[in-house]
């Protein structure tokens, strides 16, 4: 059977090297007599799973000691109610960057729980940029600032951090953790769902700085309390096992197969040059971002020709190439070039787009 190459924005790309090691231990992981789909989450060995999960990420991300690591459910979009039901209950108030979609979602829900502060925004330019943030306009009395790291929809990414002093710096990383070395400790809280660079839907991964932990407002429902899964390990229901269970196999493939979190950024750092070098040379095709805060996860990019944007999906799709058409809000076409993309994969997108240039000039 071919497998085809697959640019989705999420459920995206896993590595050919997890899915087989997967197939493998379907049946029996290890010498169980079970697979982890059937796997009790209190048993001894899914225990050792998931604090193998837990240490990979931590060694992968060289998070420090203060720092909690939760494997929860419901997606990124909870962490929208979550973030602020627990952070923000000191003065009450919480800045936001607006770079698209979900930051934009992010604080709208938080402005149901408190004071939000828009203190930059790139909606003025269907958020093709990443836009300036005048400090003075930070409240020095927030509880959080948000930032979406990368912006999986309209292919931005934070060329450089915000400095935002004590006030805790709050991330939305779905679409970019595990693809670069990051610096956790400049961070109050990074959170992602998996189902973009981590491993399948089903799981999000919060990272949190301990100290942020157990202020939860007396409203706040026992599910969505940080520190109820902190001290419960992330088991205080059933957590989504083989969802973390597939995370764990990931980390494996990044840091056995790949060469580690440094070796993968210089591959992902390859493929965007790939895609984004023949975009610039294109009479055809464009790139929707230009300069420093493009994504090197999701690269959108127009024909300017929307009968031509759905023939070039169209006829990639024919070649194996799928999952091509950009978000419905936006158009046009997207790949998402995620750590499990290999290099021969946006070669042969790159190829091919050549191709059709040349058969529609």
């Amino acid at each position: 059977m071919a497998r085809v190459y697959n640019f989705s924005a999420g459920p995206s790309v896993l590595p050919e090297w997890v899915l087989q090691k997967a197939a493998s231990e379907m049946m029996e992981y290890g010498s169980s007599g079970q697979s982890v789909m059937e796997m009790s989450h209190r048993s001894s060995d899914y225990q050792a799973i998931i604090d193998s999960c837990r240490q990979s990420l931590v060694d992968t991300l060289h998070i420090p000691e203060d720092y909690e690591v939760l494997f929860l459910q419901g997606g990124a979009s909870t962490q929208f109610a979550m973030i602020p039901l627990n952070l923000m209950n000191g003065s009450g108030r919480a800045d936001f960057v607006l770079t698209g979609q979900w930051a934009k979602k992010a604080y709208q829900q938080a402005a149901k729980y408190g004071r939000c502060n828009v203190v930059a925004s790139s909606e003025d330019g269907v958020f093709s940029y990443i836009p300036q943030i005048d400090a003075q306009k930070l409240d020095p009395q927030a509880d959080y600032l948000h930032i979406c790291y990368n912006n999986t929809i309209y292919g931005t990414r934070f060329p450089t951090l915000p400095s935002c002093g004590s006030v805790p710096l709050v991330a939305d990383m779905s679409s970019s953790i595990l693809s670069e070395p990051i610096d956790v400790s400049k961070f109050g809280l990074i959170y992602a769902g998996a189902q973009k660079n981590m491993g399948p839907a089903g799981l999000t991964v919060v990272i949190i700085r301990k100290d942020l932990i157990g202020h939860a407002r007396d409203i706040t429902p026992i599910m969505l309390d940080y520190k109820t899964h902190a001290d419960a390990g992330s088991m205080y229901n059933t957590p989504p096992t083989y969802a973390i269970y597939i995370c764990k196999l990931v980390l494996d493939w990044l840091n056995n197969e790949m060469g580690g979190i440094e070796q993968i950024q210089k591959i992902n750092a390859q493929k965007a040059a790939l895609l984004y070098d023949y975009l610039d040379e294109s009479k055809l095709f464009s790139a929707t971002v230009q300069g420093e805060c493009r994504s090197l996860m999701n690269v959108p990019f127009v024909t300017g020709d929307k009968d031509l944007d759905a023939q070039f999906v169209k006829e990639a799709t024919a070649q194996g190439l799928v999952n091509l058409k950009g978000h419905r809000t936006v158009g046009g076409m997207r790949a998402s070039i995620y750590n499990a993309m290999p290099v021969k994969g946006v070669q042969a997108l790159v190829d091919f787009m050549a191709r059709f240039e040349a058969a529609h000039r």
